[in-house]
């Protein structure tokens, strides 16, 4: 049977005045090769991505965002229509309280900026999943499997990919997928490619188990 994933990719930019902003390095590769994996199986995908430079996957739902608070309210407006949430964008934690008008200029002195919290996309999903499946990431520098463990609790999630820094942008990847039982299981290093095969494999094993 067919399912619909949800699907979040891609970093979030929070703009301190109209020319600089806050932001990460993700490339947003592995939520779009997760998209591609789920489309190709035939499954509908929304796919809601950062700003990337990367085209979507044929036959994909794109949508747009560019802040964290955009990503927000496209998944609440979506997430009723999935049956997996796979939340693999790199959301930025903060953004300024506030954006200038105009372009800062540096001889106007020192910008100082206060942030506040973004929305957790993840925390958010966790608690209103139901019977849907919830898959998320987490990147740490050190004690990786320790604070993904963690996060896959707190937020209520059913699987945690954890791996390290080394893997943004990169083509291949080694990653950890933590379930619910506290199972680890180790990917090697592989393509991103594969390790997208088996997280999609991983989530309908999930669905199928609910």
């Amino acid at each position: 049977m067919k399912k619909t994933f949800l699907i979040t990719a891609g970093p979030t930019r929070e703009y301190i005045d109209p020319v600089r902003y806050l932001s990460n390095a993700s490339s947003g590769l592995m939520g779009y090769l997760l998209a591609g994996e789920a489309g190709k199986r035939g499954h509908k995908v929304i796919l809601v991505s950062g700003p990337v430079s990367l085209a979507a996957p044929k036959g994909v739902k794109l949508l747009k965002a560019v802040s964290a608070r955009d990503m927000f309210t496209l998944v609440k407006s979506n997430i009723s229509k999935a049956d997996v949430i796979i939340a693999a964008a790199a959301v930025s934690d903060f953004r300024p309280e506030r954006m200038l008008r105009r372009k800062f200029k540096k001889d106007s002195g020192e910008l100082k900026l206060k942030l506040v919290k973004n929305p957790d996309i993840a925390g958010y999903a966790g608690c209103v999943k139901g019977g849907r499946a919830l898959v998320g990431f987490c990147l740490e520098s050190e004690n990786l499997l320790e604070r993904a463990a963690k996060k896959l609790k707190a937020k209520n999630m059913d699987l945690v990919v954890a791996n390290y820094p080394s893997s943004i942008a990169a083509r291949k990847t080694r990653a950890w997928l933590i379930d619910k039982k506290g199972k680890i299981t180790d990917s090697k290093t592989a393509s991103k490619e594969i390790l997208a095969k088996r997280i999609i494999d991983e989530s309908l094993a999930i669905l199928s188990a609910s």
